[in-house]
């Protein structure tokens, strides 16, 4: 009997993040050993030799549950029939620029690319890691109509794991141990909630009683921490970014265990914790399975609690402001 074929594109394939990415999207980690995957890589026309180097070596791992590998420079053709688009190529940000900047920069592309995935593929899910991440899903989302709002996603799922490390260490526990979610942008107004939080079943603040250190170091660290490994190495995370993309397809494709929860930045139906519908704004989110989930309903919120969160809303609603010339109503 043959096996199922799920087919993946990958955009900025040839990148640092696409590197630490694609081997492990080729040997199964992720969508189980009984299934083969299809690479289908999007690069540059200046990058593809690159490409065409990282492909070799994919092949040369003899991954058996490598279906094959395509290379493009044009999306239609590399979202051709595809069931998850990875966008992960995006323009960084060069000295001096500002968020805005970066944000009408990266406009365009998703613009393109949105259209391409609505006359290439169907049943398809988006994972969106290129930044600024929520307001590029968004773009490509008002791009694409053909396709359900509801099957694009931002990755906040580093924001997570960044702030379940931070934790482990304070408490001196396992990350595995921890249940905790971020809320709203993956910027430095991200809020990493350890008020519903927990370690070990019981709340994060019964735990680690240092309040001063909750709201101070342990925020701000979560919060720059990707300027701090760019001051620290000299080039922006990526074999960190490459396994919390990995981390938030499984989720999605794996029911979440009950009373456990993941970050996820999803469209706000505009009924969830005051959020204004349409934003792509990160969730408490449980998975159903298959890519299908749900927000997470009725968690208490402190007013310290809202306050972050309507930090981190407003900032979202600014950067629509920004790129509202390129939304589809």
């Amino acid at each position: 009997m043959s096996k199922p074929v799920v087919k993946v594109a990958v955009t900025g394939a040839a990148g640092q993040i696409g590197y630490s990415l694609l081997f492990r999207l080729a040997s199964g980690e992720v969508f189980g050993k009984d299934t083969q995957v299809q690479l289908q890589l999007l690069e540059l026309p200046a990058a593809m030799k690159a490409a065409e180097g990282t492909a070799m070596e994919i092949d040369d791992c003899g991954f058996p549950s490598l279906a094959g590998i395509t290379i493009s420079d044009t999306a239609e053709q590399a979202f051709d029939g595809i069931n998850w688009a990875l966008f992960v190529g995006s323009k960084p940000r060069g000295p001096g620029m500002e968020r805005n900047d970066l944000i009408r920069d990266n406009g365009p592309i998703f613009v393109s690319q949105g259209k391409a995935l609505s006359r290439a593929a169907k049943d398809v899910r988006i994972v969106t890691v290129g930044n600024p991440c929520n307001t590029n899903a968004l773009i490509a989302q008002h791009n694409c109509r053909d396709v359900s709002p509801t099957r694009f996603t931002a990755m906040t799922m580093l924001d997570e794991n960044r702030a379940k490390a931070q934790l482990a260490k304070k408490a001196g526990c396992n990350v595995g141990d921890i249940n905790l979610a971020i809320w709203g942008n993956h910027s430095s107004t991200m809020f990493p909630d350890f008020e519903n939080g927990s370690i070990n079943g019981k709340k994060i603040t019964d735990t680690i009683k240092d309040r001063a250190w909750l709201e101070g170091d342990f925020m701000k660290t979560v919060q720059l921490r990707g300027a701090a490994i760019i001051a620290a190495r000299g080039k922006s995370s990526a074999a960190s970014a490459a396994s919390a993309c990995i981390d938030h397809i499984w989720r999605l494709m794996h029911p979440t265990p009950a009373g456990k929860y993941f970050s996820c930045a999803v469209a706000s139906d505009g009924n969830s914790y005051g959020v204004p519908a349409g934003l792509i704004f990160s969730f408490p989110t449980r998975s159903l399975g298959n890519g299908n989930y749900e927000v997470v309903k009725d968690l208490p919120l402190s007013d310290y609690s809202k306050k972050k969160i309507e930090e981190t809303t407003k900032e979202l609603l600014t950067e629509r402001e920004v790129v509202k010339d390129l939304l589809i109503k």
